[in-house]
């Protein structure tokens, strides 16, 4: 049986659809990593599992027991799940073993004694036996993080739920929380970890889903969806790519307006002068070969500039309504030819080039040089 299972989950705020329409199965003992960009409704998701957010549609089922049904006793289903939280969340009026073994004795009945040394054994787990008595206020955010996980520990949940358990420590911090979280991963728990730590995720991770457009966009193992993501928004993620978009539909387009939005986009993502000075000419250059030779009467003209962060190279890809037609599928000098120096700069700038054409567009694309 699973230890979740999600069934069209929806939500809501005013306007905004965050989620729209997640459907999920967990199994016992899965790592499950969930990526993607800022707002795509991963946290929220988290937050559901634990009716924390009240879905406005879909079912919830934790450990074959309905928790979105009426009636539900959810704080006794919230037992079965662990949570996380970015800012630890750790009862500031309390020192660290009040704060391990307050829920476990009062909601599950264990003793102080048997609370005490389960307290122990978790803390002689991440290393930190010697704050038992300690305040959170004198920890650092390495440590309250250390803390919040073997609180989480103490409930013997089924599951737990990791929001992103790294991203308010100091970055020096940040390796001390994930060895915790590796040590967790080899004794078989069930997690799901929302995390933007792309190499940990790679490493722990059994399943990645990445979250866009309110939906389990792609899922896959981390072979999968870091080494060969399918979808076009998995790949942007991915390799962290930046993009520029320009729509021409007339001739007498505004070439300066283009050009400087170009050089706003290069210099935002730290493009040198040289490699920014290629790309307005390789642009300018293509445009105008497509509008002598390719477009008749209507203009329909896209062009979209592709930077990737990870191997900081530049793709271009154009498309234009018209004739067929091949800027480089000519005659001419590739040194130097002034009848044919749009094709002479793009042969000489743009590598891997390719041209189709079918249902009436031209497509060209290519890396820059």
């Amino acid at each position: 049986m699973s230890v979740i299972e999600v069934r069209g989950l929806k939500k809501s705020f005013g306007a905004l659809e965050v989620l729209r329409g997640i459907d999920l199965t967990v199994e016992a003992g899965e790592r499950i990593a969930i990526i993607g960009g800022s707002g795509c409704g991963k946290s929220i998701f988290l937050r559901c599992l634990e009716l924390l957010e009240v879905p406005d549609g879909g079912k919830i089922f934790i450990d074959g027991e309905e928790i979105t049904a009426p009636n539900v006793d959810i704080d006794r289903v919230r037992r079965k799940l662990g949570m996380v939280w970015q800012r630890f969340n750790l009862f500031k009026h309390m020192n660290v073993m009040e704060n391990l073994t307050v829920a476990p004795i009062k909601l599950l009945g264990m003793t102080p004694d048997d609370a005490r040394q389960k307290a122990m054994e978790l803390l002689a787990q991440v290393g930190l036996t010697s704050k038992a008595d300690t305040f959170p206020e004198v920890l650092s955010g390495g440590q309250q993080q250390r803390i919040a996980i073997c609180r989480s520990l103490m409930m013997n949940p089924k599951v737990i739920l990791f929001d992103e358990p790294t991203s308010a420590l100091d970055p020096t911090m940040v390796g001390e929380v994930l060895a915790v979280i590796r040590m967790l991963a080899k004794h078989d728990l069930t997690m799901l970890i929302v995390t933007h730590e792309m190499n940990f995720a790679r490493e722990v991770a059994d399943r990645v889903l990445f979250f866009a457009d309110g939906v389990i966009y792609e899922q896959g193992t981390p072979a999968e969806i870091f080494d060969a993501p399918k979808r076009p928004k998995t790949v942007a993620f991915i390799h962290k790519q930046k993009y520029f978009s320009h729509e021409i539909s007339e001739r007498a387009f505004d070439l300066p307006a283009m050009q400087g939005g170009i050089q706003s986009f290069a210099e935002k993502y730290g493009l040198s002068a040289r490699r920014t000075n290629r790309l307005q000419l390789c642009c300018e250059e293509l445009i105008y070969e497509m509008l002598n030779n390719a477009c008749e009467d209507a203009v329909k003209i896209s062009l979209d500039v592709t930077y990737a962060e990870i191997d900081n190279s530049v793709e271009i890809t154009l498309t234009c309504a018209g004739k067929p037609f091949n800027p480089l599928d000519r005659d001419f000098d590739a040194d130097i030819d002034e009848d044919n120096l749009g094709a002479t700069i793009l042969h000489n700038l743009a590598q891997n080039y390719s041209h189709e054409y079918s249902d009436g567009v031209n497509r060209i694309n290519f890396s820059l040089a």
